[in-house]
């Protein structure tokens, strides 16, 4: 955390820059209270960069848009219902949401909404104490005084105290907040991650007594935060917190099954741990390899799923364990849990795809492939060969020093042959000499399923053998259909 000195600097120069001035100003003069609220002020105070600009306010949702209208360049109705109402003020994207007391009815974890008297109420009900903070940018009612005779903190769980501490916990109970929103279970592991900070032990308890309240959510809520806390630099603590609560158990199965028993007699390597090495570091590797690309969930779920088709494939076979055919299973089991969880149609084909793929490589440093099945890798891989590079790269994770070395080794063996085979042959973008067209008046056919096969064997030969040229392809194709006795 910043020297609080510095903080506070930090927090005076965001209420003096535009647009918070600006809607302090207006809001004041029309008589309501405005704050800064949640990550903007726990930002300032870690001293991370403040990319978005909460507001909470006494006004109501159409009352927010009279006193914005003037100011912005654009507003738009992101949850009038629910009270928020964005708008574009010089160049900057804010949210202003006017405040909260919902109430619960015991039954449903769906609030009755409605909109609150105080900003201190409206703090109470939110996630987080480190997210429950306030930079009050008005004066509040009743007081007297101008917009820059503020900012006030307003602080009513302790969020500056956990900051602090480096700990997440709840402003109210967090049997009542997770009851409230179960959903907040798996934001403590983000948020976990995301600071390095530890979770209070009442959360982790809480997490423990209500992780089947998880199975509420809808699945694109969970996936939305699971995707959140995989984009993060390091997920794994909260990998590991939603582990040991049981909560992962009822979201995605297949990576606290991971956590394989071993016995004196068949010893293998812990998969849970190998795969939360593999997830990490596909993820340093990936900031290396591309510094200035956003995080690549595809690459990280493959990271993290790579191997969830071992426990359904051990098999012990004398003193030793194997996991066959663990690749093939794997990639099903993560195309039907991706599915489920509501993932998008190329997210789960190119997470699958890497699951499948990942064992591809293993072989290539014992005997160095021929040239055609450096082009066939390419050619599987397709759009995916990066991710796959990043994948096999990261599976490495043996403490056999010289073990690595090899791997790593052979793998730079195979990129090097197939930059070089790229560059001579256009690998990225391998077809047949002969398109479908010319096959067609080449022998002499209609479109049908022979001029499919045609081409696929043309492929093949493309890839056995690299470009062959129109003339030969021509020649290659003629005795192939004449020794169909076409």
């Amino acid at each position: 955390m910043t020297d609080m000195a510095e903080a506070t600097a930090r927090l005076h120069a965001l209420v003096a820059s535009s647009p918070t001035s600006d809607l302090a100003a207006a809001f004041a003069a029309a008589g309501h209270e405005l704050a800064l609220v949640g990550g903007p002020v726990r930002d300032a105070f870690l001293d991370r960069p403040v990319t978005d600009l909460d507001f909470t306010t006494s006004a109501s949702p159409d009352e927010i848009l009279r006193i914005v209208a003037p100011l912005a360049d654009a507003t738009w109705d992101v949850g009038r219902e629910f009270g928020t109402i964005a708008a574009r003020i010089r160049g900057a994207d804010v949210e202003i949401t006017t405040y909260r007391a919902d109430q619960y009815d015991g039954v449903s974890r769906k609030p009755s909404v409605q909109f609150g008297e105080s900003l201190e109420d409206d703090l109470v009900r939110r996630d987080f104490t480190v997210n429950a903070m306030a930079l009050r940018v008005t004066p509040a009612r009743g007081e007297a005084g101008e917009a820059d005779a503020v900012p006030q903190l307003v602080d009513v769980g302790g969020g500056l105290e956990h900051l602090l501490a480096r700990v997440i916990d709840t402003p109210q109970a967090p049997e009542r907040s997770f009851d409230d929103d179960p959903l907040r279970m798996m934001r403590a592991a983000r948020f976990s991650a995301q600071l390095g900070f530890e979770v209070a032990p009442r959360v982790r308890v809480a997490m423990v007594e209500l992780a089947d309240r998880i199975l509420d959510i809808s699945a694109e809520r969970v996936r939305d935060e699971l995707s959140k806390l995989l984009l993060t630099s390091r997920p794994v603590p909260g990998i590991r917190l939603l582990t040991d609560t049981g909560i992962l158990d009822r979201v995605l199965p297949e990576v606290p099954a991971l956590r394989l028993e071993t016995d004196e007699h068949a010893h293998h390597k812990d998969v849970f741990e190998h795969s939360l090495t593999v997830l990490q570091q596909g993820i340093d590797l990936e900031a290396s390899r591309n510094p200035d690309a956003a995080p690549d969930l595809v690459s990280r779920l493959a990271g993290l799923l790579h191997d969830i088709g071992k426990p359904a494939t051990r098999r012990i076979e004398g003193r030793t364990v194997t996991f066959h055919q663990h690749d093939l299973v794997g990639a099903r089991m993560a195309k039907q849990r991706l599915k489920a969880l509501r993932f998008d149609n190329d997210t789960v084909k190119a997470v699958s795809r890497l699951v499948e793929l990942h064992l591809r490589f293993y072989g290539y440093g014992d005997q160095a492939w021929s040239d055609s099945a450096v082009r066939r890798y390419v050619r599987d891989a397709g759009p995916l060969l990066e991710r796959l590079h990043i994948l096999t790269r990261s599976d490495v994770t043996t403490r056999n020093r010289r073990k690595a070395e090899r791997l790593d080794f052979a793998y730079d063996d195979l990129e090097r042959r197939i930059a070089e085979l790229a560059e001579q042959e256009e690998l990225e973008a391998v077809r047949p000499d002969l398109d479908g067209n010319r096959i067609q008046e080449v022998l002499g056919i209609r479109p049908g399923r022979e001029v499919g096969e045609a081409y696929r064997m043309l492929l093949e030969q493309r890839l056995e053998h690299g470009p062959l040229g129109e003339e030969r392809a021509e020649q290659v194709l003629r005795e192939w259909w004449a020794a169909r006795g076409a």
